[in-house]
């Protein structure tokens, strides 16, 4: 388990971070959205010992992370901006991650290999961006870590590949219990592969959930009435927001799939059908109910 508490930190005058409290569960996927400068590379920085916070503290299963070299050992941050030694090979950067994670694992850096179809041989500094970027997630992995800190991961990755990303991030989480935590400014690439989202907003975690709660709990409703529906009839129904358009109402309304059936069935509609919400339609109605506008939290 992952313990964030209070954790700020400043650069001057400006604060990237404050007052950051969470928790992040062992063998879970947990996605940090938010635009960019709302600090989550700062974030993940002070969570892998990088940065000291200017206060607070990051605990690994109860152990502080800054400046300690057994939990360091365990845990791989990638960063948005790729390092590669100069000039250097795949098997030259995997030789120098086996020299730095006692538990690097060569039949998996072999099996990542020919999963991602990489040139071994040749410098990585002649590879287009997406290729480097696959580079820095095979070695990450390959050092079989126990908690994994992604910078924008998928960031120049073609579909394809993206989704082969997730696949193998998900096998990880599976079959070794790995925690991952990704940051992205992009909700729609964490949709299918986080089980738990936080939205963080100028340095503070402003709403998080587990996505299979956000999903559950709030839908969209289209119904066809045959006589003119009164506002307040609508709104009793518990609605988050709702349109008219002549005989059809549209509403997202919270409550399970069960529930919202039976609001909707007091008003006796001729027609309706709940469709479920994405993800971001989902924040945007929480965003708006927090008086937030989603587009200028998240782009």
């Amino acid at each position: 388990m992952i313990r964030i508490d209070g954790i700020s930190k400043s650069y001057g005058d400006v604060k990237s971070l404050d007052g950051i409290d969470t928790v992040i569960e062992s063998g879970s996927i947990f996605g940090l959205v938010g635009s960019n400068g709302s600090g989550k590379s700062t974030l993940l920085r002070v969570m892998c010992g990088i940065f000291r916070p200017d206060s607070g503290v990051v605990e690994y299963d109860g152990a502080p992370v800054f400046e300690n070299v057994r939990l360091k050992n365990e845990i791989v941050y990638l960063s948005d901006d790729q390092f590669f030694l100069s000039n250097a090979t795949l098997d030259d950067m995997a030789r120098l991650y086996a020299a730095t994670y006692s538990n690097f694992s060569k039949e998996e850096y072999k099996r990542l290999l020919d999963l991602f179809a990489l040139p071994r041989g040749r410098k990585i500094s002649t590879f287009s961006k997406g290729m480097q970027k696959q580079a820095a997630i095979l070695l990450g992995l390959s050092a079989m870590p126990r908690w994994l800190l992604c910078d924008e991961t998928f960031d120049g990755l073609d579909p394809v590949m993206r989704q082969l990303v997730k696949r193998v991030l998900a096998d990880a989480v599976a079959k070794r219990g790995l925690t991952a935590v990704i940051a992205s400014h992009n909700l729609r690439e964490l949709e299918d592969i986080c089980d738990h989202i936080g939205l963080l907003h100028k340095g503070g975690i402003l709403f998080e959930s587990e996505i299979d709660a956000l999903k559950e709990n709030i839908h969209t409703v289209q119904a066809v009435f045959s006589r003119e529906m009164f506002p307040e009839e609508i709104a009793r129904l518990g609605t988050v927001s709702f349109k008219q358009r002549g005989s059809m109402v549209t509403a997202v309304v919270r409550g399970t799939r069960d529930e919202v059936k039976a609001k909707i069935e007091t008003l006796s509609p001729d027609f309706y059908e709940i469709i479920p919400l994405t993800l971001e339609e989902i924040f945007i109605s929480e965003m708006e109910e927090r008086g937030y506008d989603y587009a200028k939290v998240v782009f």
